[in-house]
């Protein structure tokens, strides 16, 4: 199971659930009395499940340096999603966002997430091969998209799950009662926040592809391709920089979600 830093799930997941909520409308928050959200990472999701839940919200991570972050939204406990720390029919509804396409066997982590849950297993995953960049940056877009080919295909998961969650979950056994996509849209725009402004460093340094170097290097893009790649996104991050000192920098993300909802038989 691959790991994330606090950063990067804040830098991935900021604004996630402003203005997305009809998407949970299927997990019939309201009548829940004890939901667990596993994976929760620094409590993003956590925090809306408890916002809309009528009983208690509870975290779950295998990483107790995100717990600490997530502690501050709901309780929490540390566990892994292949051996939940709870016992059987302990809530009525397990949750997980962005998880499966993380793990190695996501039907195996689906049927503990049955087993501990007396009604409703969900899932909100994304299809990372689906993203869209629209920039300001004409070679952005494309940069992007040749950068994400190439990390999918050196990646050991299925990190463009999205709606295939319900393939895990029937062969778990569970009953699919439906999938709902929604679109998680990323807009930088001037004014520039931190962040951004961060983003745009760090591609002017390449650093985000150096630290996906070695999954890149993992499919079947070669040393010199990397090298190529890293040349022209330094160079993309560097007119990133130059539009965004005249305020002229635009850029629209689409990230597409699925959630997905299952009954246990």
């Amino acid at each position: 199971m691959r790991t994330f830093s606090e950063s990067y799930l804040e830098r991935t997941r900021e604004g996630m659930w402003a203005d997305s909520r009809a998407a949970l409308e299927p997990l019939a928050l309201d009548s829940r009395e004890r939901v667990l959200d596993v994976g929760c990472g620094t409590g993003e999701l956590s925090r809306v499940l408890d916002a809309e839940c009528a009983g208690e919200v509870i975290g779950c991570d295998a990483d107790p340096d995100l717990l600490s972050v997530a502690r501050e939204q709901v309780p929490v406990v540390a566990g892994d999603a292949f051996q939940l720390p709870l016992h059987d029919d302990a809530v009525d509804l397990v949750v997980c966002q962005a998880l499966l396409i993380n793990l190695p066997e996501p039907a195996a982590a689906a049927v503990e997430f049955a087993r501990v849950s007396n009604d409703l297993v969900a899932a909100v995953e994304p299809n990372n091969a689906a993203v869209d960049v629209d920039s300001s940056v004409d070679a952005e877009g494309r940069l992007e998209k040749r950068a994400r080919s190439a990390y999918i295909d050196g990646v050991d998961t299925d990190v463009a799950l999205g709606a295939d969650a319900r393939e895990a979950f029937e062969e778990a056994g569970l009953e699919v009662l439906e999938t709902r996509r929604y679109d998680h849209v990323r807009t930088v725009e001037p004014p520039y926040s931190d962040a951004a402004l961060e983003a745009a460093r760090r591609k002017a340094l390449g650093t985000g592809l150096a630290d996906d170097r070695e999954t890149m290097l993992a499919g079947e893009l070669t040393e010199g391709g990397y090298d190529d790649l890293r040349r022209e996104w330094r160079k993309m991050g560097r007119d990133v920089i130059d539009q965004m000192a005249s305020r002229a920098y635009r850029r629209e993300e689409t990230v597409p979600f699925f959630v997905t909802v299952a009954r246990v038989p």
